[in-house]
């Protein structure tokens, strides 16, 4: 009777976790494409106004949440941790379609896989996360990884055009650490409010300099990224909800094959071994940070 009540338990939670990474690869998938039309769309736009368009579909399908909970949701009692998380997503954002424009694209994807890493040290520092000698030998083996990306010395000097990623993915982890913080005493719609509304005049703000007037086809083109952008999130969301988060999180990963295929039939990008070494060590190293925590999460829950 036991082992029947054990398979039973554990079949509900494969099945979960199969829709969750079905429903994980369309989103890495949405992000991909999103990344390439940001290739395309550099050549004629800003940064900021890519983004800005990004933020203004955020802001819209995110109305529902905030008018439910309007005013309230502009309340918070840490002021400062938004600043840290609005300025962090900013930058994360911003980057990741600069880096595109300056970057083939599976080395810009597989240069913001550095995340995981700052993350990682940033947890440890600030959310005073345990330190263990196997998380730091892995954040070490990982920022190798980078390094092997980044090829200093091969053709000359280090490319500085990767430091772009690089620092969306310190922008990225901050903001990641500051909602870890923050959802422990905000609601998801104080959340939303402040990085729909906030990040978008951020970018918002030097287009009284920088816009371009989009004819109408490259309107259309600019809206589409911010929807498959928002749509993306919403799947990523529904996958967490479904699968387990140490499966869910390994499946961004993919991403990387999506960006290869993309970069090949669309910029004939071919990565070169530099590229794929330090990705296989990154992504090897980022999993085995991933693995670790939910192995040391199962263990906290069993005692």
């Amino acid at each position: 009777m036991t082992g029947t009540g054990n398979s039973e338990t554990a079949c509900p939670v494969l099945a979960n976790n199969i829709q969750g990474v079905l429903w994980a690869l369309l989103a890495t998938g949405l992000f991909a494409i999103v990344a390439a039309m940001a290739k395309v769309a550099v050549t004629e736009y800003h940064v900021l106004q890519i983004l800005f368009f990004r933020q203004i579909v955020v802001f819209l399908s995110s109305l529902p949440s905030i008018a439910n909970s309007f005013p309230q949701s502009l309340k918070t009692k840490h002021p400062e941790m938004h600043v840290v998380r609005l300025l962090g997503a900013f930058v994360a954002l911003s980057t990741s379609i600069w880096a595109v424009a300056v970057l083939p694209l599976t080395t810009a994807i597989t240069l913001a896989f550095a995340q995981v890493f700052v993350v990682a040290l940033l947890a440890m520092w600030f959310l005073k996360e345990p330190v263990g000698l196997y998380r730091i030998g892995a954040v070490i083996v990982g920022f190798i990884g980078v390094v092997v990306v980044m090829r200093p010395g091969v053709d000359g000097l280090i490319n500085i055009y990767a430091l772009i990623p690089l620092a969306g993915a310190v922008g990225a982890a901050f903001a990641v650490i500051s909602v870890r913080k923050l959802s422990q005493t905000e609601s998801t719609a104080t959340l939303l409010v402040y990085q729909a509304v906030f990040v978008g005049i951020l970018s918002g703000i030097p287009l009284l300099w920088l816009w371009v007037t989009p004819d109408l086809p490259g309107l259309l083109f600019l809206l589409a990224m911010g929807v498959l952008a928002t749509i993306g999130q919403w799947v990523g969301v529904k996958a967490l909800r479904l699968g387990e988060a140490s499966v869910i999180g390994n499946i961004q990963y993919t991403q990387l094959i999506y960006a290869t295929v993309l970069g090949y039939a669309l910029f004939d990008e071919i990565p070169d071994a530099y590229t794929l070494i330090g990705a296989a060590i990154i992504i090897g190293s980022a999993l085995f940070i991933i693995h670790r925590e939910a192995a040391n999460k199962r263990l906290a829950q069993v005692k």
